[in-house]
């Protein structure tokens, strides 16, 4: 400092530039530390939530889905599993969709309690497990038959708790039913608890009939080609035209549907082995798990490839959300919703086999087509200009419940 030079000093009445930089830094820095403290107290939503389920429907004589009542009713699913009021209301219900074996999925590593809401348009919840809160609450009592209802079906389970380190203690009735194969994932098994105790389950699980349109309709021309159609804002992401007749199947790839499009039978040279595979790949493409997949598969591949025709597709997601609002809270990270539609063909070589069966009293045939029965004959009543035939079919159909035999679908 030179001699006679003032010193250079800090007062307040000559602030420091730096002072305005040096607190907005302390400030910051605390702001920032609070941040991470807050980040590290509030944990991330770390729920996944995997859905799969069928809709089943057959195609009418004019492409759209018929009205149809399965001969095998309710009796299909394991003893602990509950019914909308009773086990045989099922049994009386018809709809051109039967929502099957909607299965929800839960993935979390902690323990987490969650409320879950499902809405069915046009549908009524007519089975699932474990225990809900409330089923179908805004149903009329004097409403019989879902064309005179108002308001859609509903299910919810207030507060499902997920828990990925419970022992598995799932109940079983020992029936061998298609229902447990659903349970080989790895998801966490979820608990309810009710008056009685708590119900341990591997997912949550509904079932439904409604009576909306089938996003396909299909049609079939005298040429034994197939005229599809879709009805949905989104296209269908696959579809898998397939037959079997007895030991032989065929299937044919069809890939994405938009619009209208027109394709012939497939060949019966295909393999059970490949079509499992192929259609396995799909699911899994289209968001599920591989062990869910293989889980769906298992569940329904009895079913899917049984005596017959049909047109196996993946639902628009759109089209799923739109029938079936899903609401979970506190709302999942993730949540993957896959359908399958099952879309019935009664095709000429159908009808030429059943007809034939219950001309000749063939139980053994007949049990193949047990479920469909009713709306085969049904189909058949419609397209024909015979008289003496229609009378003939007619007769069929009423004693269509005696002619055929229970057959266990999941």
């Amino acid at each position: 400092m030179k001699p006679g030079a003032a010193p250079f000093v800090l007062s307040a009445r000559r602030p420091c530039a730096l002072y305005p930089v040096i607190a907005a830094a302390i400030l910051f820095a605390f702001l920032l530390s609070l941040h991470i403290s807050g980040a590290q107290q509030v944990p991330e939503n770390d729920l996944t939530v995997h859905e799969w389920g069928t809709f089943t429907s057959i195609s009418g004589p004019d492409g759209r889905s018929m009205d149809w009542l399965p001969l095998t009713g309710s009796t299909d699913l394991p003893s602990f599993v509950e019914h909308f009021r009773d086990v045989k209301f099922k049994g009386g219900l018809h709809g051109t969709v039967r929502m099957e074996t909607p299965v929800l999925y839960f993935y979390s590593p902690r323990e987490l309690t969650v409320s879950v809401d499902v809405a069915f348009s046009r549908g009524l919840i007519t089975e699932w497990y474990p225990h809900a809160d409330s089923a179908n609450p805004a149903l009329d009592e004097q409403l019989l038959t879902l064309y005179r209802q108002k308001s859609p079906g509903a299910i919810s389970w207030r507060a499902v708790h997920i828990d990925p380190h419970v022992a598995a203690d799932f109940p079983s009735d020992n029936s061998g039913n298609h229902y447990y194969a659903a349970r080989q994932t790895a998801s966490a098994p979820v608990a309810i608890t009710t008056s009685s105790g708590a119900q341990l389950e591997k997912f949550l699980f509904y079932r439904g009939v409604a009576v909306f349109p089938s996003p396909v309709q299909a049609t079939l021309s005298s040429g034994h080609s197939l005229q599809l159609k879709t009805t949905s804002a989104d296209p269908v992401p696959e579809a898998i035209l397939f037959e079997r007749r007895g030991a032989k199947l065929g299937y044919r790839v069809l890939g994405p549907l938009q619009d209208q499009l027109s394709f012939t039978e497939p060949a019966l040279e295909g393999s059970l082995d490949s079509l499992s595979s192929e259609l396995e790949g799909v699911l899994i493409s289209q968001g599920l798990f591989p062990d869910e997949a293989h889980a769906m598969l298992e569940t329904w591949r009895d079913s899917w490839f049984e005596e017959g025709a049909r047109l196996i597709y993946i639902v628009p997601r759109s089209f799923v959300d739109s029938i079936l609002p899903l609401t979970i809270n506190p709302v999942p990270a993730n949540t993957v919703r896959v359908f399958v539609g099952r879309l019935e063909l009664i095709t000429p070589e159908t009808q030429r086999i059943l007809e034939s069966a219950l001309a000749a009293g063939d139980h053994g045939t007949l049990a193949k087509y047990s479920r469909f029965l009713e709306p085969i004959l049904t189909y058949m009543i419609q397209r024909t200009k015979d008289e003496q035939r229609q009378k003939q079919l007619l007769i069929y159909l009423e004693s269509a419940p005696v002619l055929t035999a229970t057959k266990t679908h999941p």
